[in-house]
């Protein structure tokens, strides 16, 4: 096959549409590997940033690209070039609707964009986590509608994304990637291409199973940690500490993975996914219970915190109405600068409506971004807690808050994160 020929000498063309979170480090991957890229992206300030050589994601470090794999980057809002393009990653957001179901509105327009200018020949790979069929049904179906077929005149593929943002043992090189073919020439081409970028592939037999792959390590995180929340509020309640029954459990060398507590997940994958294959299901006339309970005692854990800084203030004679809450975090997890989903936006918003007066600091984002959720909270600024304060509610691990005094404060200090040590007479557990 040319295109195969063409990617193993690395003169292949590669665009990548979307150069956030999953876009900019396959960018660089790919300009590093030798191949000319070509990243796309309607946000012209994005765009202008990475023409100055500016990256605005924290954890991804152009520094990488020097000498002549700088040079073989090109960032752009022009899509018309996507016509001389040889392979084309799509890697834009799949986020949920007000009713927690999959909106697919930025795969189909970036799929309709493309298939204006797809000829024969090109290689379309699909990265962006969704429902199994996806690809073969509703990314098929655009591309194919200006009479090219897929498998016979280009090329249909489906990669899930693997990123796990400042994780310091793991990279894209060295994390294993899944590639599924629409046809069996189809799974060569992409089998070839990410091949020349990551330390080893794992080819499937179809798109929809390298689909069901991504969602079932994201369901499989899900429902464990539900299982952990809700031992964390019975283990409260029984007064056990289940920070220390997890460190006791994890010493057993098989059978038992340690997953951790938290005040609700974040993330673009966790909190997202698993909805996209209830969605899904009901197609099939099956009701996925497992993994909707699992959503719903996650969903909940904000609630729970909520209650939890009630009784912080309530021992100390004070209310939640008119107290002043200062949250230790933004982030979704920590030492990043990636707030989306995360669980402090869900508890800004249930603290507030008990009309209580909320405050935020985190190391890593300093103002809050305009977002397609939480726009409200645009504008405002990280600080530290002042003397006003009434509670310190900490929502985010960053490193930066483990060697952090909070006894200096002087106020109730609520810990989702287990961050503070040891029993306080000012420290509550949630």
């Amino acid at each position: 096959m040319e295109l195969v020929e063409r990617i193993t000498s690395k003169q292949a063309s590669v665009g990548v549409i979307g150069l956030g979170y999953v876009g900019l480090p396959l960018v660089i991957e790919f300009a590093r590997s030798g191949f000319p890229v070509t990243g796309f992206d309607v946000d012209e300030e994005k765009v202008r940033m990475l023409r100055d050589g500016t990256s605005y994601i924290r954890h991804v470090d152009l520094s990488s690209l020097t000498g002549d794999a700088a040079t073989r980057f090109v960032p752009t809002t022009d899509f018309s070039l996507l016509e001389t393009m040889d392979c084309i990653l799509i890697c834009v957001p799949t986020p949920l609707n007000r009713n927690r179901e999959p909106d697919m509105r930025y795969v189909e327009g970036t799929t309709r964009a493309l298939a204006r200018y797809l000829r024969p020949g090109q290689l379309v790979v699909l990265e962006s986590t969704t429902y199994p069929g996806t690809t073969d049904e509703m990314v098929r179906t655009i591309l194919e509608a200006g009479g090219l077929k897929a498998g016979t005149d280009f090329y249909l593929a489906y990669s899930p994304e693997r990123e796990d943002p400042n994780n310091r043992h793991y990279s894209l090189r060295t994390v294993p990637k899944v590639v599924g073919g629409y046809t069996a020439r189809c799974l060569a081409v992409v089998d070839a291409l990410y091949s020349c970028v990551v330390e080893r592939t794992v080819p499937v037999s179809s798109t929809k199973v390298a689909e069901a792959s991504k969602l079932l390590e994201n369901i499989y995180r899900s429902v464990n940690i539900a299982l952990v929340n809700e031992l964390k509020m019975l283990f409260e309640r029984m007064g056990i500490d289940t920070w220390e029954v997890i460190e006791a459990a994890k010493t057993k060398p098989f059978g038992f993975q340690a997953f951790y507590p938290g005040p609700g997940l974040g993330g673009h994958c966790i909190p997202i996914d698993p909805f996209y294959l209830t969605w899904k299901a009901r197609e099939y006339g099956m009701a996925t219970r497992f993994i909707e309970l699992a959503g719903e005692i996650n969903t909940a854990m904000p609630d729970y915190v909520v209650s939890r800084v009630m009784v912080a203030l309530n021992e100390r004679g004070k209310a939640l109405k008119g107290a002043r809450i200062h949250i230790m975090g933004l982030a979704y997890k920590a030492n990043v600068d990636d707030a989306r989903e995360s669980p402090t936006y869900h508890l800004m918003e249930k603290l507030e409506a008990l009309g209580a007066m909320v405050a935020y600091h985190d190391p890593y984002i300093p103002v809050i971004l305009p977002s397609r959720e939480f726009s409200e909270y645009a504008g405002r600024r990280s600080r530290l807690p002042d003397a006003d304060c009434d509670a310190i509610l900490i929502v985010t691990p960053h490193d930066e808050y483990r060697t952090m005094d909070f006894a200096a404060f002087g106020v109730p200090v609520v810990d989702t994160r287990n961050i503070v040590q040891g029993g306080r007479p000012w420290l509550y557990k949630a």
